[in-house]
């Protein structure tokens, strides 16, 4: 079955386009806990891009990850790894099966031959003394090749002396020999790769194999090593500089690498062993297991020790301050990634804030501060931008010029873009006027708030951060320590200790054992086992690192100082400072003394002048190479005393380095490089010389090869200093070849005539070194991925095992490997050449940096390119093409980026990018994950047509090739696999049974504590601990909220019904010593856990300008989906909240809709989910959203009547406790609490349905409060709170036409003064014409005046379209009474008109009234008809605006004051004209005043009940002739009342009920227009309308037909009319039922989806005969106050008098 896929049912993404298969059981183990565990195999495939996953068939090649599962987690993720009975399949025995089908007596028969020809080649082997060896002894090992293929012999070749005998022919000088053993190694490797490791761990661990073996055998063995691993790690580490290793290095590696890996195994056999049945000492398999940790954590480190000086990072990399990183959440992101490589000490920045006004962090929620800008903001004043929406950015300014009740509402005029936009409420901090702002420096708080916007990386608009520490960050709460453990050394920690105290040598190792043992009272003598498992005090551990570093070598001296335990417990002195100078720093030093004052000749005699200025400031390690030279310089040197001194610089070697690195000084040092060629030269005859890091500074012996400039006689000397060093050690020929010194050779003997001794020797010498060089690089590749392998798989079980990482040197691997995650070096010059295709003169202009000049091409159109020649290696980071506006015509507007391996190869399009007119830097790349080492930008088109083009810089940016994004990927990847099928195992529990979702919680603690404590201690870069905390988050969380979020077969999610148990249980949880308050506890402790994180993504480089959206794009409905989710997680979480709340929300609706405390019920119903979102959630705006929504989605479930009726039911509420507030005290502060908590609750009204039902009996409720009692600053206060919720905004109109009548009475007012000023001139100029007749005429005019009669009634004022004009006589009549009226010096009322248009107020036609002249006295008329003739002059006034005439109609609507002896009665206006009526008459049937007033029954008896109740004036007689009785005035002696005060008289409110056929006829009106807008769309077909193009159609067929039948639309009354918030409120209804759909391209657009339920009507036309719109309606409402004492009757009689 191998290289077939078995096991495809489960897949695991770990990138685009890439996923993980599980393929095969490798083996099985026990784990820590004693349940058994399994490594699978799991396969990396990629998906093509046609979705094509490939073919069946994998290469053994093919990536893959080795991962250790559980049973549970084999059970969720493995399935046909499983047996029948549910049990997993263990490991294939193939061996055992192909080892039964040979017979045992054949296979003893093969082990004895092979017992006999081993024998037999070892005889041979020793009779052979000649170099050549003799054919029988080949024929005897081609024999056992044969044998050794047999997979049942392996056992066979387990003898000892197979080994002898491979060693022997390995070390053999004859070729064919060895090539004969690695014929047999690779015949017996060719099993399984545990067989192939352990021959060659075998043989590399044999006594003084470097001895024996020669370049050829070396790298033979290393060949088959680099063979067995190239299928094990399959890494690559392309575009990356690895450093030259040689050969023997690279052994020791290969040894070091075998030894873990060898003991690793052992480990997972160990454990494989302590799970076998009839195991009876498990004590000794705990013991060994701990010998066995114990000898890998050493192998570990000292292979990571090794490599990390292989590789030279310990060199290359300085010291840095601080290796620890700040602590802080790894699952948070942080915004100041976006400044990585800015330096850390800064000036801090200013800013500009508010002197008055509030910023937004000091308000609880976002709705109470949007109502606060809101009634704050003034045209004029100053804003910031807090948050990036679309075209504007978070830190932008601009200047507040209006809002209305769109969406956005708010424009400004903004700074940055030079023009308005329109954004929302919350997204604005007020500055205010120039004098309200101040300039003040930035602190930290305000930085974090402002940097979302200020770095491009936007964070939630509402990010509230609990301030508990348990719901801030639950899972990094520090456990609690042993106070004994806590003065001790972890167990890491000693053992890191321990590493370098086994690497002392014997003497001192067995000092500071003794030391161990004295301080530990000497009782117990110490091996290795005790050793292992000692609690070493603090005190002791620092004694122990203040011995140390006297007694270790250079190399372990600097792994010491670079170990954690040193620098956390080591003393600061040396913890700060190596044993010498960095080799770097120091040759810097003497380059700078070189260059600044160095003579090029001495002018002492002494021949080491130069190498003495070398080594000045190196102090004793200089002086090393001083003494060498002058060892080395004196005739016939003795070994005896250049030995030590080599010795000296194996321990210290940076003297050494240091002479070789100054062979790339100048030329003009020519006396300095051939004084160390010569050292150097004669170096190389010693054999201990070459134990020195030549390979390291081979670098400077190439610079000075390639220097155009070098000597003639320092390049002869350095060829034949590099032909012998090379002769030496082949070694250094691969180094040579690796660093290309064939082709430099080959140039310097182009330009020396080829006169160079040895030159074309040392360069065949170099090519013949090509296959090594390849083998050494991939050995390099293949070591370095393997111990990355080792290190993931170290983390793998540090996760799953919970145990610490005992590994030395475990961070310091890390460090390395993430090294360059957090700061990116910039290349000056990533390019090596720029080409461009005409004018090449002045393509140096397109890098000189400066804006000014440009570079213009000459061509045709489209022909201009730009090309870049990339170094090799660099990928892109960015490259941005900088252009300018004032170029018009020449600036590009359409450039294509190509990228191939060569100018004739560039078929590959990279990018394509749309210039905008304004733009000034275009990014053309950003992130390329593929080296192109040719790049060409097309300049396709320019701007305005224009033919040639001007390009004013090109910029590329490229990081320098670090190991971070190969290990970021590698680490990525694993972590992403182990936990998705953690997850995936814990969702498989809970699915099983919803009550292990309370154990969720502790899980993800461990889980992500762990993971924090991981970044925390070996992760000290940001980024890499980002990158870690993000993958962890999105493999593990985001897989199990999708899980316990998706709703099962019953509809109910695992989450939802945890919350739903939450709910019901909450007021339980009071008692803290209750299961329900430990239960509640557990669910309140995972919500906060799931949503304590909310990642924000950067958003991708936008190149071309976004479409507006919103108010700034015509309708376009795209903008109503929920933008700024933090991701999935908050989505699936929100949705689950809102299925909860829209759950039980409708259990109550369906229990209590009918009840008669209905409203206040569901208040504290939703009050009680409000504070439940907030205990599980905290004020997160997303799950008060989604609360909300879930509200409405009840709501939306109810039947039309049902949702009338609710509606109906909260404007009664919302009347009530606005009436009952006016009573003040402290019951009326209880109905306004009760009213914003009502007020809270209606909001959710807004967008939906209801709202328009909402609207219509909350208009009748309020019109009745604002003409019956009057206007308040309540009525203001709570529009302004649920103004979304009245979709056509008529209560606002209604308050507006209330202002707009008092400015009309302020105008009649000034009109009547104006007309009097009039009259009195008149007079005057006729006063001295008529004396007598003024006389006479004054005294009629005044016995006018005081005929007057004694009561002023009040009413209200009604107008429709003039039509027609008034005879003479009749405006003759009204003149002389409106011009005696204005002479008239007795108390008048005072007389208030209220004008009201009927497009708002619900005005009905039995309240109009039809003649003022026979229903009201004359002194009453007179005022109505001065108000008429104003009225009517204002509607022809040519300063207003034109449009359709309006006339008066006055109504019976309206309230007015009367006084009846000392008391005043508060009474409506139809009540006023029958108190005003009786005055002149002593009693008056009801029938009678029907006749006068022309009023229905329904509206005259309600005004007559509180008449004639208890408290009023009137009394009701039943008389035979007369129905309905007589009225009359009440005598005091039959019944006494209060004589004083106020009395209120005004009818009760009659609140309407949804049943009746008002709330019918709307239900009618909404299935009319549901058939018109089904109607429409299916006329369209399936192409749609757009939503604006749709309301046009609707209205359009509502207003002229074809529609309901005529006896329908005179049923609906006033619910006939249609607006196009109807036809909305319609769309979103059949949306939410699915009849209607929006294209999923273009959420804009809507079509027919289903049938549709309601059904259809006749058809005819709404209005019949009518051409057009209804003529438009003021309706205008007059109150009367009067101006003096009130008047009162000269008769004994009381009568009624209106004052007000």
């Amino acid at each position: 079955m191998v290289g077939e896929l078995r096991y495809r049912e489960f897949r695991v993404p770990l990138g685009p386009g890439l996923h993980a298969y599980p393929d095969e059981l490798i083996r099985q183990r026990v784990g820590h806990d004693g349940h058994p565990e399994y490594q699978i195999r799991w396969l990396i495939l990629r998906r093509s891009d046609d979705g094509d996953e490939g073919s069946t068939q994998v290469d053994c090649k093919a990536e893959h990850i080795l991962l250790w599962m559980s049973n549970d987690e084999i059970y969720a993720n493995c399935h046909k790894m499983l047996g029948e009975d549910g049990q997993v399949i263990g490991p294939s025995q193939e061996s055992d099966g192909e080892a039964g089908a040979l017979d045992k007596s054949v296979l003893g028969e093969m082990e004895t031959d092979v017992k006999s020809l081993i024998q037999r080649a070892l005889r041979q082997l020793e009779e052979c003394v000649g170099a050549i060896p003799p054919a029988p002894l080949l024929h005897t090992v081609h024999v056992l090749s044969a044998y050794a293929s047999i997979e049942p012999l392996t056992g066979v070749f387990k003898d000892p002396r197979v080994q002898d005998l491979l060693m022997h022919m390995l070390s053999s000088p004859d070729y064919q020999m060895r090539w004969s053993a690695g014929r047999m190694i690779q015949a017996l490797a060719s099993h399984d790769a545990g067989t192939r490791t352990e021959i060659l761990l075998s043989l590399s661990q044999q006594e003084a194999i470097e001895k024996h073996l020669d370049f050829d055998s070396r790298c033979a063995l290393l060949a088959l090593f680099a063979q067995a691993t190239l299928s094990e790690h399959p890494m690559s580490f392309e575009g990356i500089q690895l450093p030259q290793v040689p050969g023997r290095l690279l052994f020791s590696l290969v040894k070091r690498y075998l030894h873990a890996t060898s003991l690793l195994d052992q480990l997972n056999d160990s454990t494989a062993e302590a799970g076998a049945p009839n195991n009876s000492a498990p004590e000794e398999l705990i013991g060994e297991r701990s010998r066995l940790e114990l000898e890998f954590s050493m192998a570990m480190g000292s292979l990571i020790s090794e490599l990390v000086q292989a590789m030279r990072w310990d060199r290359a990399s300085s010291r840095q301050g601080s290796l620890a990183r700040p602590a802080c959440s790894i699952f948070q992101p942080h915004l100041a990634d976006s400044g990585l490589g800015l330096p850390v000490a800064q000036a801090q920045p200013t800013f500009r804030r508010s002197r008055r006004y509030r910023p937004r962090s000091e308000f609880a929620s976002g709705n109470t501060y949007a109502l606060y800008v809101r009634d704050t903001l003034q045209p004029g004043m100053r804003v910031r931008m807090l948050d990036d929406y679309e075209e504007i950015s978070a830190g932008d300014e601009g200047e507040f010029r209006q809002s209305n009740s769109g969406v956005p509402p708010v424009q400004v005029l903004w700074e940055s873009t030079g023009r308005t936009y329109w954004v929302h409420w919350h997204m604005l901090e007020i500055l205010g006027f120039e004098e309200d702002i101040e300039n003040v420096v930035a602190g930290d708080e305000y930085q974090g708030a402002m940097s979302s916007g200020a770095l491009g990386v936007a964070l939630p608009s509402w990010r509230w951060k609990p301030m508990t520490e348990l719901y801030a960050v639950p899972y990094a709460l520090p456990e609690d320590e042993d106070a004994e453990e806590s003065e001790h050394l972890t167990q890491a920690e000693w053992w890191e200790l321990l590493f370098f105290i086994k690497k002392l040598d014997v003497p001192d190792h067995q000092e500071v054992i003794q030391i161990l043992q004295e301080n530990l009272d000497g009782e117990v003598i110490l091996d290795d086992e005790l050793l292992a498992e000692l609690a070493v005090p603090m005190e002791l551990a620092q004694d122990l690192l203040l011995a140390l570093p006297q007694r270790l070598d250079d190399s372990a001296l600097r792994d010491l100082l670079n170990c954690h335990v040193y620098r956390k417990y080591g003393p600061e002195a040396l913890a700060g400072q190596l044993a010498y100078p960095p080799l770097l720093e120091a040759q810097q030093d003497a380059l700078l003394l070189q260059a600044q004052g160095q003579p090029k000749e001495p002018k002492t005699q002494c021949s080491t002048t130069p190498l003495q200025h070398l080594v000045e400031g190196y102090g004793p390690a200089g002086k090393i190479l001083l003494d060498l030279e002058r060892a080395l310089s004196s005739e016939g040197a003795q070994a005896s005393e250049v030995k030590p001194l080599l010795l000296q610089l194996q321990r210290q070697p940076q003297p050494f380095l240091m002479l070789m690195q100054s062979l790339d000084m100048p030329a003009s040092n020519r006396a300095l490089h051939l004084t160390a060629l010569r050292i150097l030269m004669q170096l190389v005859d010693f054999p201990e010389a070459l134990l020195l890091p030549w390979h390291e500074a081979m670098d400077a012996c190439m610079a000075c090869l390639r220097s155009p400039n070098a000597d003639r006689e320092v390049l002869q000397e350095l060829i034949l200093f590099l032909h012998r060093l090379a002769s030496a050690s082949r070694d250094y020929a691969v180094v040579l070849n690796q660093l290309g010194a064939r082709d430099a050779i080959s140039k310097a003997l182009e330009k020396h005539l080829g006169k160079l001794e040895l030159a074309q020797e040392l360069r065949d010498m170099v090519f013949k070194c090509e296959k090594h060089a390849h083998l050494y690089r991939k050995l390099t590749t293949n070591i370095l991925g393997g111990c990355i392998q080792m290190v993931l798989g170290q983390i793998e079980d540090h996760r799953r095992t919970h145990q610490p990482i005992n590994i030395p040197f475990f961070d310091v691997f890390l460090r390395y490997l993430c090294q360059g995650s957090s700061v990116e070096v910039k290349e000056d010059k990533c390019w090596e050449k720029v080409e461009v295709s005409s004018n090449p003169h002045r393509a140096s202009r397109l890098t000189d940096r400066n804006p000014k000049t440009y570079w213009e091409s000459n061509g045709s159109a489209g022909s201009h390119a730009i090309t870049l020649r990339m170094r090799q290696g660099i990928l892109v980071r960015q490259l941005t093409l900088l252009v300018a506006s004032e170029d018009s015509s020449y600036m590009p507007a359409r450039v294509v980026v190509f990228g191939g391996d060569s100018t004739n190869s560039l078929n590959t399009e990279l990018t394509s990018v749309n210039v905008m007119p304004a733009a000034s830097r275009v990014i053309l790349l950003e992130n390329l994950n593929r080296f192109w080492p040719v790049i060409q930008i097309r300049i396709k088109r320019c701007q305005q047509g224009g033919i040639n083009t001007r390009i004013r810089g090109v910029e590329v940016l490229g990081p320098k090739p670090t190991f971070w994004p190969v290990f970021r990927e590698q680490l990525c990847r694993h972590t992403r696999l182990f936990y998705m099928v953690r997850a995936q195992a814990w969702s498989q529990d809970i699915s099983e049974d919803r009550r292990n979702l309370l154990h969720l919680s502790s899980r993800l603690n461990g889980a992500l504590r762990q993971e924090q404590d991981f970044a925390d201690r070996f992760l000290p870069d940001e980024e890499a601990a980002q990158a870690l905390g993000k993958t962890c988050w999105e493999a593990l969380v985001s897989p199990l909220v999708q899980n316990i979020t998706s709703p099962d077969e019953a509809g109910i999610s695992p989450l939802g019904w945890l919350l739903d148990q939450y709910l019901e249980c909450r007021e339980a949880a009071h008692n803290p010593q209750s299961r329900a308050a430990a239960f509640s506890s557990r669910v309140r402790r995972l919500t906060h856990l799931l949503v304590h994180v909310e990642p924000c993504e950067a958003p991708p480089p936008v190149v071309a300008t976004p479409r507006p959206k919103g108010r700034n794009r015509s309708h376009d409905w795209s903008s109503l989906a929920t933008r700024g989710l933090p991701s999935s997680i908050m989505r699936n979480l929100t949705r689950c909240w809102r299925a909860v709340v829209e759950e039980q929300v409708n259990k109550f609706l369906t229990s209590y809709w009918q009840d008669d405390d209905f409203v206040p019920r569901y208040c504290e119903h939703f009050h009680k989910l409000q504070k439940s979102s907030s205990e599980l959630f905290g004020p997160r705006a997303a799950f008060l959203l989604a609360l909300q929504n879930g509200c409405a989605g009840a709501l939306l479930r109810l039947p039309f009547l049902k949702a009338a009726h609710v509606s109906e039911q909260f404007s009664r509420h919302i009347d009530q406790r606005i009436q009952g507030s006016r009573m003040g005290g402290a019951r009326g502060m209880e109905m306004l609490a009760q009213l914003q908590r009502c007020l809270e609750t209606v909001l959710v009204f807004s967008g939906l349905e209801i709202a328009t039902t909402f609207e219509h009996y909350y208009q009748h409720y309020m019109a009745d409060r604002l003409l019956g009692v009057g206007p308040s600053w309540l009525e203001g206060a709570v529009l302004e709170q649920i103004g979304p919720c009245f979709p056509n905004r008529l209560p606002q109109q209604m308050l507006q036409t209330l202002n707009t009548s008092e400015e009309l009475q302020h105008q009649f007012h000034v009109y009547q003064l104006q007309r009097l000023d009039q009259a009195l001139l008149k007079l005057d100029n006729t006063e001295k014409k008529i004396q007598v007749g003024a006389r006479a005429g004054w005294s009629k005019w005044k016995g006018r005046e005081y005929e007057w009669p004694g009561a002023n009634p009040v009413f209200l004022q009604v107008g429709h379209k003039a039509s027609g004009q008034k005879n003479e006589k009749e405006e003759e009549k009204e003149a002389g009474v409106e011009a005696a009226d204005l002479y008239y010096e007795g108390a008048m009322p005072e007389v208030s008109v209220l004008v009201l248009s009927p497009s708002c107020w619900p005005i009905s036609s039995i309240s109009h009234l039809l003649s003022p002249r026979t229903c009201l006295p004359s002194y009453l008329r007179g005022t109505l008809n001065r108000y008429s003739n104003f009225y009517n002059k204002s509607q022809s006034h040519p300063g207003l605006e034109r449009g359709l005439q309006r006339r008066l109609q006055w109504t019976w609507l309206g309230r007015a004051e009367l006084q009846f002896g000392d008391q005043t009665l508060h009474v409506s206006t139809v009540q006023m004209w029958l108190l005003l009526y009786l005055n002149d008459l002593k009693a008056v049937s009801v029938q009678r005043l029907l006749e006068l007033s022309g009023l229905s029954p329904d509206v005259l008896n309600p005004a007559i009940g509180p008449l004639t109740s208890s408290r009023g004036p009137l009394d009701l007689q039943e008389q035979k002739d007369a129905p309905g009785g007589v009225l009359k005035i009440r005598d005091d002696s039959e019944e006494p009342r209060p004589r004083r005060g106020n009395v209120w008289l005004i009818p009760p409110k009659t609140y309407l009920k949804a049943e009746d056929e008002e709330g019918q006829n709307l239900e009618k009106r909404r299935n009319l227009l549901n058939c018109l807008i089904v109607r429409v769309l299916k006329a369209h077909g399936d192409e749609g309308l757009h939503i604006d193009q749709l309301v046009c159609l609707v209205l359009e067929a509502w207003q002229k037909g074809p529609c309901p039948p005529r006896d329908l639309v005179s049923s609906l009354g006033q619910g006939s009319t249609c607006s196009s918030t109807d036809v909305l409120s319609c769309i979103l209804h059949l949306l939410g039922k699915g009849t209607v759909r929006r294209h999923d391209d273009r959420p804009q657009v809507l079509s027919y989806a289903v049938p549709v339920t309601v059904m259809e009507p006749h058809t005819e036309s709404l209005n019949p005969g009518s051409s057009g719109p209804n003529p438009p309606l003021t309706f205008h409402t007059l109150q009367i106050r009067s101006r003096g004492v009130p008047y009162a009757s000269c008769t004994a009689t009381q009568t009624f008098s209106t004052f007000r």
